[in-house]
């Protein structure tokens, strides 16, 4: 299973344009939560999709889940480190990230 390492340099900018989408939380264990939710759900997507100009153009394979992915979040100084194990497409997991952290993250690395 791909290892995603997810930094939010200023987790207070970590927030999408949309903020019915976009992150709510304020610590590591609440983003974690948030884009495990995210990841092992459909409602951020089918959020996402229903404010869509042709919610029935969008395609469908962005709809994926992986109801076994895993986000561990830690808080290092003003930084959150996330390490997202997930079997789910890197630009699912792109896409996700950008409806909720906007462009306030940064992928470090995949293993």
């Amino acid at each position: 299973m791909p290892r995603y390492y997810i930094t939010l340099p200023d987790p207070t900018k970590a927030r999408g344009s949309d903020p019915s989408l976009a992150f709510t939380a304020h610590g590591a264990d609440g983003f974690a939560e948030q884009l495990q939710t995210a990841l092992t759900g459909t409602g951020l997507f089918e959020r996402w999709r229903a404010k869509q100009e042709d919610p029935d153009d969008v395609n469908d394979a962005m709809a994926a889940t992986d109801p076994s992915a895993k986000v561990k979040g830690t808080q290092h100084d003003l930084k959150i480190d996330l390490v997202v194990d997930t079997v789910l497409p890197g630009e699912v997991l792109r896409q996700r990230l950008r409806l909720l952290a906007g462009s306030g993250w940064q992928l470090r690395d995949v293993t």
